[in-house]
């Protein structure tokens, strides 16, 4: 929804009781630190050539203590102001907003679900394993967090076009908010690389959708020579109003865990803007007193797309290896990250590491998460099957407290749940034990004849199975 204009009598009570809503920002280089105010349409500095972010640190908060921030927040989740609705707005003295209010494009997106995995819990033996649901956004998917501050800055800057490449997830988000915000949008994504369930919602949300014969990498790069050459404003995740929006999952998630940071975060990686947006978020938290330490953040890739894996083993962090991606995670098929300097910082920072996993153990993975009655994406649960690497490595403790980010739904891949519990997504390629580890979890659809015998035939199997 867009946000509607108040008269300056309520705007100027709003903005006493809950915190004014404009904010001054700068944008900092990553690489050579060098400052400016303003941002060419690429989002990269124009010393160097790296990407930029917002320099959250001037802001101080509104001048208000931890427990100041806390309270207001705390009140907000109970109000019914369009801002406090929105689990990214209800933040915002953290965030860059805009001069006004009735610029904010939002879906009410933001308060994901945090719940307990018992099943999965007791798998891994970790007892107290967590998921953080981004799925349960409006558009299914973490992307709309990142979205809502985006496509309002775009909003703002009267641009009529806004555009992004994506391998799907994005260009939902994307083309939602644009919608919602009176802007046209313009999707560039690889032929035949995306799930048909994610780009329908590109067109039914109106996009100009583009199916390139390329790869994401190859439609990003794309992407980045038309604005340098048009008035399209780019809303990847190199646009740094997308990761501010980002980083309010983790003010969220602590403000869940009561401010006690758990030991451990895991996040899937693909183009690495989540991961970076969320380490961000935790650095400017203990920053500011709002949390006593820092929780280890973790990202997990797909083998056939871990060029950050291979980045830090390989290259000690210190230059990108790219890679040809090849996985069935669509939402993290992606060779070339981004903001892959962005992640490497955070991940050292809180002390975290980089982990790859196979298709077989994703989809097993997910299947387990299936089975708690949430669900997810596939690239979601690289996380799940990432965490039993690093306990069987004892990079984490079975005594920690874990929080999976889960960032699409389950609906967004719906394909690959039917071939795996078809038994059609390996076909051919399992030996016996890989097969049998993956056979208690698949659930196929039985097809019978419709007469009462037939059920309850099946059903009498079905409880001795």
């Amino acid at each position: 929804m867009v946000i509607p204009t108040t008269s300056s009598q309520d705007l100027n009570k709003a903005n006493s009781a809950a915190g004014a809503l404009a904010a001054p920002f700068i944008f900092r280089c990553i690489g050579c630190e060098s400052i400016t105010t303003t941002a060419a349409q690429d989002f990269r500095c124009a010393h160097c050539g790296n990407l930029l972010e917002i320099d959250s640190s001037a802001w101080k908060a509104g001048g208000l203590s931890p427990d100041a921030l806390k309270s207001k927040w705390h009140v907000r989740r109970s109000s019914n102001e369009p801002l406090d609705l929105s689990g990214v707005w209800r933040y915002r003295e953290l965030l860059p907003t805009p001069a006004s209010e009735d610029q904010v494009v939002s879906l009410r997106e933001g308060n994901a679900p945090l719940y307990e995995l018992p099943r999965c819990s007791r798998l891994t033996g970790v007892p107290r394993l967590l998921a953080k649901h981004q799925g349960m956004n409006p558009t299914g998917s973490f992307k709309d967090t990142g979205m809502t501050v985006a496509a309002t800055f775009a909003r703002e800057s009267g641009c009529n076009w806004v555009a992004c490449a994506s391998t799907g997830n994005t260009s939902a988000s994307m083309a939602a908010y644009a919608a919602r915000g009176g802007m046209r949008s313009l999707v560039l994504v690889p032929e035949g690389k995306i799930s048909w369930s994610k780009l329908s919602q590109a067109l039914d949300y109106g996009a100009l959708t583009c199916q390139l014969r390329t790869d994401f990498d190859g439609c990003l790069q794309l992407l980045q020579e038309l604005v340098r050459q048009t008035p399209v404003y780019q809303l990847n995740s190199i646009n740094p109003f997308r990761l501010e929006g980002q980083k309010t999952l983790a003010f969220e998630l602590l403000e869940q865990l009561e401010w006690q940071p758990p030991d451990h975060i895991i996040v899937p990686g693909g183009n690495l803007g989540n991961s970076s947006a969320i380490g961000k978020a935790l650095l400017e938290m203990l920053a500011l007193g709002l949390i006593p330490r820092l929780p280890k953040l973790s990202v997990i890739q797909a083998e056939g797309a871990n060029a950050l894996v291979r980045t830090m083993h390989e290259a000690g962090g210190k230059q990108l290896v790219k890679v040809q991606a090849e996985t069935r995670a669509t939402a993290i098929r992606i060779g070339n990250p981004a903001s892959w300097e962005k992640a490497v910082k955070v991940i050292r920072a809180t002390g975290g590491t980089c982990e790859q996993v196979s298709e077989i153990e994703m989809a097993q993975a997910k299947a387990e998460i299936g089975a708690e009655g949430i669900g997810c994406e596939p690239a979601s649960a690289v996380t799940l099957a990432g965490l039993n690497k690093l306990l069987r490595q004892g990079f984490v403790g079975r005594e920690e407290t874990v929080v999976l980010v889960l960032t699409g739904n389950l609906l967004k891949d719906p394909d690959f749940t039917m071939e795996f519990h078809k038994s059609e997504l390996f076909a051919g390629t399992l030996n016996q034990n890989q097969d049998s580890a993956l056979a208690s979890l698949r659930h196929p659809p039985v097809v019978l004849d419709a007469t009462l015998n037939a059920v309850m035939r099946t059903l009498q199997q079905a409880e001795k199975a």
